[in-house]
């Protein structure tokens, strides 16, 4: 049985001047004690499908079923079986930590006693400051504090909605730590991030944009299906370099990745030499380029621009 399964998921926002479609025809399964991503920039529907999953709200058309249940018909057993952790800060800002603990404890019919060895790990770090009151803690101690609250009752399935945006990057790789130490224990985590570097740390991802899923393998299996050749190129005038490869015959795409522009050819037949020949005629100087392996945000870039 699969932990969650999506089919022909569609969700659309309705105002005044217009109507967004948010998702579109999502078919997903995701395995049991799978850490599965759920990978897309801003506004690309990873929060709406969350909140479908999370028995939050309903979609258009479609059906969903986590753990088994609908996530209709079911859904007051869904809510006692999942976790949940909203992208947004959402405990309770003027409780402690100990207080907002205790009262997801007990919404649960539950206690911080009873299941506190599944929370150690993470709980351990802010317990120095449990008569703190959330809204006084640092964004790493409120992810923290938020990941316990959320675990606290022994979930079979946690969602956790682009959980290390604006979190620095050591509490970043923490938080993927402590992820992989729960899914050691039989958890079935889902995962939704912006960044495209943590995808590499998930078994399975699903790639979205526009409310549509572009791919959905393992990371591996995801960069081994890019087409053609990509090339890390720099020289001294970088901004005249992106329009000088983007019109390039031979050029399929050229994105800025970090200090350098990463240049997607189509086929296999373009060498270094050739790079640079190209480049000196446009007057170029000081040209760096080096055949890479493609990144999943490479992969992700070039899906993209196919559709």
């Amino acid at each position: 049985m699969f932990a969650i399964t999506c089919q022909g998921i569609s969700k659309s926002y309705v105002n005044k001047k217009q109507t967004t479609k948010a998702l579109r025809d999502i078919n997903l399964e995701v395995n049991s004690s799978e850490l599965f991503g759920l990978i897309g920039p801003d506004g690309a529907g990873k929060t709406s499908l969350m909140r479908i999953l999370a028995t939050l709200i309903l979609a258009d058309s479609g059906m969903a079923t986590v753990d088994g249940s609908d996530v209709v018909s079911d859904f007051e057993m869904i809510r006692k079986k999942i976790g949940y952790m909203p992208g947004r800060f959402s405990l309770y800002q003027d409780l402690s930590v100990a207080e907002n603990l205790e009262f997801y404890a007990s919404v649960f019919n539950t206690t911080v006693k009873e299941n506190y060895e599944l929370i150690r790990d993470i709980y351990v770090q802010i317990e120095p400051f449990k008569n703190r009151r959330a809204g006084a803690l640092s964004g790493g101690m409120k992810q923290k504090l938020a990941l316990s609250c959320a675990l606290i009752h022994r979930p079979k399935v946690l969602f956790l909605d682009e959980p290390t945006t604006g979190v620095d990057a050591v509490s970043r790789i923490e938080f993927w730590e402590m992820l992989k130490r729960l899914q050691e224990k039989g958890m079935t985590i889902f995962v939704s991030t912006p960044y495209m570097d943590e995808a590499s740390l998930c078994d399975r991802i699903a790639l979205i944009q526009n409310g549509r899923l572009l791919a959905v393998e393992s990371p591996a299996n995801i960069r081994s299906e890019f087409a053609g050749q990509l090339w890390s190129v720099r020289s001294k005038n970088m901004s005249r370099l992106m329009k000088d490869l983007k019109e390039w015959t031979v050029a399929s795409s050229a994105f800025s990745f970090g200090d350098s522009i990463h240049l997607s050819i189509k086929g296999q037949g373009i060498s270094a030499p050739d790079i640079n020949h190209y480049l000196s005629v446009f007057g170029h100087q000081q040209i760096e380029a080096q055949q890479i392996e493609a990144s999943v945000e490479d992969c992700f870039m070039q899906l993209m621009s196919n559709e």
